[in-house]
Formats: structure tokens, sequence, C-alpha cells
């Protein structure tokens, strides 16, 4: 395990990457997204830099758009990608609950409050029939245009815990959305029962995981669907490989399946998979993205990409926090202070809804102002 000083050490490498704005790019003069952006900020919250982590919740107000989303790259402060990722816009929902786990600040709440209801508000506005979510909207002109409709399966299920997170403030701030929990119904639906209706990207460990990660699948459902592909994507000592197809070992990778593991309750592997990646770890306590290692055994593996990226960083920081239940946002995966579970209501799959469906819907309706 890191020790705390270890863990602000980190926090400290992301805070020298933060630009002027408010902005955090994946490393210095590349792009930010606001998936990774807040990301960065609930591990500042972690590593006892909350100035720096608000500046970053600032950045996030003042650069989403009036649909609720945000575009998809911004490079220094210029829009080099305008289309609009479900995935990443739903994120503010996380991050704005984790700061409340960790801080118990409800005037800040109230004041990401608008953000997390335009976002959450756009992406159930995509949702498909099945119940995945499409995975962006294009932008022409500056204004929304056509909708990619087709899901991502690692997408969809961090939207699923983006959404308990949105109910969990919607209950707190006093403003229920009933809109939002019959989505996260449906989602989780999906992703339990339709897995094949997603976008094949099976190649990659993210789709293997996300579903456990994203809560979703829990119980022993999750045991058996992380141990259909430990073996294709874990290489002990070195992590989860990226991708199946080759041997680049990755520490965002390996730490979100660490969270994913500690979620339920398979605390051993979860350690050991944390501890296998600390290889990753530079002097000054930032991480190198992955580790390559080479077809002829002869040669040494490499560090690549060469660069220390922040994302990496980040994911260290909130798996080292779920481990040691240093501060309540501990429970940000684990998820026990999240929303209850969603219902699965008003399917429009062509399954049988859960029985009792329409007095679920109309109690959930009576908690709306």
């Amino acid at each position: 395990m890191l020790s705390r000083a270890e863990v602000e050490q980190t926090a400290a490498t992301i805070v020298s990457m933060q630009e002027p704005s408010g902005a955090i790019p994946w490393t210095p003069g590349e792009h930010t997204d606001v998936w990774n952006h807040l990301e960065s900020a609930m591990a500042l919250m972690v590593g006892g830099r909350r100035e720096a982590a608000e500046r970053a919740f600032a950045w996030a107000r003042a650069t989403q758009r009036p649909d609720g989303s945000w575009p998809m790259k911004i490079v220094v402060g210029e829009v080099e990608d305008h289309s609009g990722e479900t995935n990443m816009s739903a994120y503010v929902a996380v991050a704005v609950w984790h700061h409340w786990l960790v801080a118990h600040d409800e005037d800040f709440v109230r004041s990401m409050w608008p953000t997390v209801h335009r976002a959450l508000d756009f992406v159930v506005s995509l949702q498909l029939p099945f119940g995945g979510i499409a995975w962006s909207q294009e932008w022409h002109d500056g204004a929304p245009a056509a909708v990619n409709e087709e899901a991502l399966l690692a997408g969809s299920s961090s939207i699923h815990h983006a959404l308990r997170a949105g109910c969990a403030l919607a209950d707190l701030v006093g403003e229920p959305q009933v809109e939002w929990e019959l989505a996260g119904g449906r989602l989780a639906h999906a992703l339990r029962e339709h897995r094949d209706l997603f976008l094949d990207k099976s190649a990659f460990s993210m789709d293997w995981y996300y579903p456990v990660l994203g809560g979703a699948v829990r119980g022993p459902a999750a045991e058996a669907l992380l141990a259909e592909r430990w073996d294709t994507f874990v290489e002990p000592g070195l992590g989860i490989r990226c991708v199946a197809t080759n041997p680049w070992f990755t520490g965002a990778e390996t730490c979100e399946l660490v969270l994913a593991l500690e979620a339920i309750g398979d605390r051993e592997r979860a350690l050991g998979l944390f501890a296998d990646m600390q290889h990753l770890r530079a002097v000054d306590g930032s991480y190198w993205t992955g580790y390559v290692v080479p077809d002829d055994p002869a040669q040494e593996g490499v560090n690549w990409p060469v660069e220390q990226t922040t994302y990496t960083a980040a994911a260290v920081i909130l798996a080292a926090d779920a481990l040691t239940d240093t501060t309540p946002g501990a429970d940000i995966v684990r998820g026990t202070l999240l929303a209850p579970e969603f219902a699965e209501l008003g399917l429009e799959c062509g399954c049988p809804s859960a029985a009792g469906s329409a007095e679920r819907v109309a109690g959930i309706a009576r908690r709306t102002p």
C-alpha cells in the first residue's frame, strides 16, 4: 500500500499539470476531456488538494454547453473535437457525489446541481430502445447534430454509476428525478441481460470489468463475469492488459479493476493487483501510463507511451483510498451510500418489467415535486 505521504505526493503531480484555467489535461499540452478531468479532481480531494479540485469543478461549470454536454477534446482552451460524449458528460454526477462524501459541503453541491441536472438530462435523452445509451452526438456549425445511435458497454456502465450518483444528489437537494430513475432501471437491465446489443469492443479490458465497476453487475454474477476473462487480461506482477491482443499493461485499467474487485469484497486480489502495478510509479510520485513487454525475451520491457498521465495517477489515488478507507470517498465505487439500485421498469426491449411495475412507477412519480 501507499503511505499517506505517497498519496499526497502523487496528488501534487496532478496539480503540477493543471492549467491556469483549472483544466487538467492528460499531460501538459495534451487534450482535456471532462471524464478524466473530473476523475483527477476526485483524486485531488482525496490527496488534500481541495482548492485545486474546486478550480477543476469551476472549469467544468464554465465549459459545459447549454445542452448539458462538453466537447470531447479541448487542447489548452481550444476545442479540438466538438462532439458530445454521453459517458464523459454523465461523470460530473459521480465527481460531485464524491466531493459530498469527502467534504459534506451542501453549498458546493448546490452550486454544481444545475450542471449535474443539465448533464444527466442530456444523457438520458439519448437512451436507445434496448436500454443502452447512445455513445455520442455530433456537433456542426456550433449546434448539436446527428446522434451516433450505438452504445458502448463500458461507457453505458459508467453512466449507470453516474445515474445512481445523480439520483443521490437529487434526493440531497430535494429534487427527485423520476426520468433518471426509470432510465437507470432500463440501463441496468441492458447491462445485465443484453450485453450482446452493445458495440463489440470485447478486445478491450474495459468492456470486461466495467459492468462490475459501474455497479450494474454485482454478487455472484460479478464474480462469474470477472472469472470469464481473468486469464486473458491479468498478468501477475504487471497488472492488466488494455487490449487482449497486445502485451501492453496499463495502470489506469489495473486500478479500475482493483476498484471493481474491492467493491465486490475480493480484497485479496485487489491488493495484489494494486501492488503489481506499482512498477509504473516514478520517483516524483507520478505514474507512467503503461508498460510493454517485448516479443523477444532477451529484450527489456519499456514504459509506453513515454509520459506520466494525470488520469493514471488519479486512478491510483482512488484505488488506494478504497483499499484503506482513508476518506469517506472510499465508498464511491462500492456504492453503499449511492441511491438504491434501480427497479427494472418500463422496459422497451421486449422483456417483461419487474412485477408490480405500474405501482412502483406511481410511487416514484409521487416523490417528484
